[in-house]
């Protein structure tokens, strides 16, 4: 390969735009690139493959790359819902979906998963991840990537999956996004980076550097997390993209002196392809003439792009032809979508068993801007969602019970609107309804990147059309649509019931009617603490200890003084410290009781392995699905530890008055951390261990660890 062609290798262009231009397919045939992104349509992909293929010196193909962050045409819901599932069998169907979809329209190649561990609901990617726990996050991490890469990633169903971003993204400053992250060295590897390495493990092709400045030295740039860590520790051999323009943002960080500084500091640091901005192709030759740049580097990137771009089998695939429609929102990919929305959705709240609604209920009165609107119940990163695809609350419900029982009135024109003009005739939907069921949160472009919010309640006057509604005296029902966790204790304290159903995607109608009447019940679990208000975040559940924890009797002013501190613990004056609604949390149509928590051992020698076992109980009327959940916590360590850590989690169904023996298995590997040394350590001592509905409650055992 000339040099030319290898930096083309190393060069993403979204310059194809929405055609294939003459011009742009003269630089192909020169090996200018090496990829396209957002790279016009099937058509358009097919022709410029086949100028690489066949009329290009050395007949290298073309990567294809496209943002599926939640289903291609068949929109799932958000990522931050399918976590809510706790069913990563469940999550690697809809992605396999997604890459059926997506390999279909002649796309390799999605930049997803997002596997940034998120503790700020004020950060607007929020809804791309999975959430605050690292040990989720690494169980859909990795059925993410099996999903889009399927059993064999040359398979005709099989896209490349990019794992992003890496790393430490999720904990920008304030929550504002591309914002500066400080983590500790122990902080990153026991949290942050764990979800990235579960991708690897289930073998990630691809990972993407990400925007930010990470304890002073951007992540695009960055040789401590992708050179020590991707590759000489998790010996990655795929290759590493920069994300939009992150290479030449290094010198707005204050870390490069130019474009040509920025190119040589990301191609030192591992990042192989550079995505849109092209100071590699303006300067890696003369960083090479000059002997700045080690032209061995340049060579490492491109046989990780090359190998990449042969596991996929691009060389030998013929040149698609055009899909047939047939390809898209086929009816399996209807069913998973909609099975996944109805197990995305988390009951907050069910006062008097006001749902399930009956289904010979005389009338509903269906309320809010969410509920009939279709491109923001997709949520955001939807470029190929279709809205004329979706199916909305009101279409379902009107389905479900005939038209002439639905009565249907907007109250605002979005999420956003503060004008009472709609109430009126909002309030005249309910007459003659036996229920109102509402349908709040926040619209598409109030969630995603670069769309972070300093305050957390419902936009818009959302709370006054509820509190208008509440005269009525009917019994309402809030259904939430919402890209992160949100504040709406004025909203929950005049509902009977609260559900929380994120951004549900194509069959978010089908299945929130199916919860909302009973032919399904809610299993839902949360995957971010949901703070009470904005003033508490982050708060989040597998937080550390400190000297003067508070208990859970505190509240108000404290009693003592700093000579006779009563009362002088963490927490804030004005507010309760613990979340609105924990993690792990989730209701169901039924309740549920834990009970007999039995371990198999009492010490355990290291190596070893010890079993938990408790009993679950369906007590009440209503077969459902329960999460069973296994914590522990580490008392005494070299490092301080959390006051509780996710580490199992097991889906089962029960009937009504059913009992089964839920089974967890823990190895002393699975209470290892990262001490001062940067050594992963299980050292021997006293732990707790709880199995229960979530991270507040549940059965409490004990154990020791001996050497």
């Amino acid at each position: 390969m000339t040099l030319d062609e290898k930096i083309g290798q190393m060069s993403q262009s979204t310059s194809m735009g929405h055609s294939i231009s003459e011009a742009i397919k003269a630089e192909i045939r020169a090996g200018r690139w090496g990829s396209f992104l957002n790279a016009g349509n099937a058509g358009d992909r097919a022709e410029a493959q086949r100028i690489a293929l066949k009329e290009s010196r050395l007949g290298i193909p073309l990567l294809f790359g496209r943002d599926v962050i939640h289903g291609y045409q068949t929109v799932f819901p958000i990522p931050l819902g399918q976590a809510a599932s706790w069913d990563p069998g469940l999550v690697e169907q809809a992605a396999h979906i997604a890459a059926r979809e997506t390999a279909a329209d002649g796309i390799h190649w999605t930049f997803a998963p997002m596997v940034d561990i998120a503790r700020d609901p004020r950060w607007g990617r929020i809804a791309e991840g999975m959430g605050e726990d690292p040990y989720l996050g690494s169980a859909m991490a990795a059925a993410m990537v099996r999903g889009f890469q399927g059993k064999a990633l040359d398979g005709p169903e099989s896209i490349a999956a990019c794992v992003k971003h890496y790393v430490g993204y999720g904990a920008a400053e304030g929550g504002r996004d591309y914002n500066t992250t400080w983590i500790p060295e122990i902080l990153l590897r026991d949290v942050y980076l764990r979800p990235f390495h579960a991708a690897r493990d289930a073998g990630a092709a691809t990972f993407m550097s990400a925007f930010n400045d990470l304890n002073g030295v951007p992540a695009s740039g960055n040789k401590l997390t992708l050179r020590q860590v991707l590759r000489e520790e998790w010996k990655f051999d795929g290759f590493v993209v920069s994300d939009w323009d992150s290479v030449i943002e290094m010198i707005s960080h204050g870390y490069a002196a130019g474009r040509a500084d920025a190119a040589l500091k990301a191609i030192q640091a591992g990042v192989d392809m550079e995505m849109v901005s092209t100071s590699y192709r303006e300067n890696v030759k003369s960083l090479i003439e000059t002997g700045k740049l080690d032209a061995k580097l340049v060579d490492e990137s491109v046989r990780n792009i090359l190998r990449v771009k042969l596991r996929l089998g691009l060389f030998d695939k013929p040149v698609p032809a055009a899909p047939a429609a047939s390809a898209f929102l086929a009816p399996d990919a209807l069913a998973i979508a909609e099975r996944l929305a109805a197990e995305s959705a988390v009951l907050l709240k069910n006062d008097g068993g006001a749902l399930p609604l009956s289904k010979s209920i005389s009338k509903v009165a269906v309320v809010g801007p969410l509920a009939d609107s279709a491109v923001d119940q997709m949520g955001c990163w939807v470029a190929d969602g279709k809205a004329a695809a979706v199916r909305t609350p009101v279409a379902a419900l009107r389905s479900l019970l005939g038209a002439a029982r639905v009565a249907y009135a907007p109250g605002l024109k979005s999420s956003r609107d503060t004008s009472t003009a709609g109430f009126a005739a909002a309030v005249e939907a309910t007459r003659g309804a036996d229920a109102v069921v509402l349908f709040l949160g926040e619209e598409q472009v109030l969630s995603g990147e670069a769309h972070s919010r300093a305050f957390l309640g419902l936009p818009g006057a959302q709370e006054a059309l509820v509190g208008e509604l509440a005269k009525t005296g009917k019994p309402l029902v809030a259904v939430i649509m919402a890209g992160r966790p949100l504040t709406f204790p004025a909203v929950s304290s005049k509902v009977k019931a609260v559900l929380y159903a994120w951004h549900p995607g194509t069959m978010g109608g089908p299945a929130l009617a199916s919860l909302l009447f009973g032919d399904a019940a809610p299993s839902g679990k949360l995957t971010a603490s949901f703070p009470r208000t904005v003033g508490q975040v982050p708060v989040y559940y597998n937080h550390m200890n400190t000297g003067r924890p508070p208990s859970a009797s505190e509240l108000g002013i404290p009693m003592g003084t700093p000579l006779d501190p009563k009362d002088f613990t963490s927490k804030y004056l004005d507010v309760d410290f613990t979340p609105e609604y924990p993690f792990g949390f989730g209701l169901s149509y039924t309740t549920f009781e834990y009970t007999n928590l039995r371990l198999s051992a009492g010490p355990v020698h290291m190596g070893g392995h010890l079993t938990v076992t408790a009993d679950v109980a369906n007590t009440g009327s209503r077969e459902a699905d329960e999460v069973a959940q296994l914590y522990i916590r580490d008392l005494v360590a070299s490092v301080t530890q959390p006051v509780r850590e996710l580490k199992g989690f097991q889906r089962v169904h029960l009937k009504a008055g059913e009992k089964r023996v839920v089974e967890f298995t823990l190895s002393t590997a699975d209470l290892a951390f990262h001490n001062r040394q940067m050594q992963l350590v299980t050292e021997p001592g006293e732990f707790h261990v709880w199995i229960g509905p979530d991270s507040a409650r549940g059965q409490r055992g004990s154990f020791r660890v001996t050497d």
